[in-house]
């Protein structure tokens, strides 16, 4: 499966890619639009995410679908010297995340004007270099090029991402219970990005 169209855009609907480094750093990342060619490697370092975390919590029988779901809008990669080190989605909310719902009861707009940053993982050996800060600006900046409101879930016990998030500055809307399976219950937090 690609996700690429015939004008060469990819699931971003973007072409090329943009330089991400601060200025005077002297590191070799790029985030750009994830195409088609990069789900084998998202998937390799998603497996590296998965067996050191254990994220994501079940891991999907199919992990190129996982990372393709049909709500996406926008999917991001960004390279470390030269390597694909991290991954970010972006998708439309649906009944199945919980951030959606909570923002828009606080900020009294419609669920459709939110769009959810998920598949947010960065390399084991890449970490550390604020590669994942990175690709969640550029989610959060997709989103906002779109006129959505981005917001997030997390599962409450992943305190490495929920120390990213706080960090940050997104705002905790509140920590609730989902049911991934008839005897899984599981702690998500969610939050919003400041207005």
């Amino acid at each position: 499966m690609t996700n690429e169209n015939a004008s060469g855009q990819n699931a971003s609907g973007e072409k090329g890619s943009e330089k991400n480094a601060a200025p005077g750093e002297n590191t070799a990342r790029s985030v750009r639009p994830r195409t088609g060619r990069d789900l084998g490697d998202c998937v390799r370092v998603l497996a590296a995410v998965h067996e050191r975390d254990g994220y994501p919590v079940n891991w999907p029988d199919r992990p190129e679908e996982w990372l393709s779901p049909s709500s996406l809008v926008a999917a991001w990669v960004v390279e470390h010297e030269g390597r694909t080190a991290g991954h970010v989605g972006l998708s439309r909310s649906d009944a199945t995340d919980a951030a959606p719902g909570l923002w828009s009861a606080r900020a009294g707009v419609g669920v459709d004007e939110t769009a959810v940053i998920s598949r947010l993982f960065v390399a084991p050996s890449a970490r550390g270099l604020g590669l994942g800060a990175t690709l969640l600006a550029r989610a959060a900046s997709g989103a906002r090029e779109r006129g959505l409101h981005p917001v997030l879930d997390v599962v409450a016990s992943d305190t490495a991402a929920v120390a990213l998030y706080e960090r940050l500055g997104w705002r905790l809307l509140a920590t609730v219970e989902q049911r991934w399976g008839p005897d899984q219950k599981v702690a998500v937090r969610c939050y919003a990005a400041a207005p």
